[in-house]
């Protein structure tokens, strides 16, 4: 999540890790925190990478986990769907 937060934040296009992190992330959903889960989907908003597979996945965690983000969080999870 912090490595996609830093690319997406400093404006780095990276398709090919986006692309690693999206693969390998679903996988590891239960190991994110309501801030981790929120920043990657920000990141993978803001560098415009979409892998459906990957938002299903970040958006089941979300739902299992909605009591646990704060209304930043939120906001910014939403804004990246």
């Amino acid at each position: 999540a912090n490595t996609a937060w830093a690319f997406a934040t400093a404006g780095i296009m990276a398709p090919r890790l986006y692309v690693a992190i999206a693969e390998a992330a679903p996988s590891r959903m239960e190991y994110f925190n309501s801030q981790g889960l929120a920043n990657m989907a920000w990141a993978f908003a803001t560098a415009g990478v979409n892998v459906p597979r990957f938002y299903a996945a970040i958006a089941d965690a979300v739902v299992s986990r909605l009591a646990d983000f704060n209304a930043q969080e939120l906001a910014n999870t939403a804004w990246a769907f």
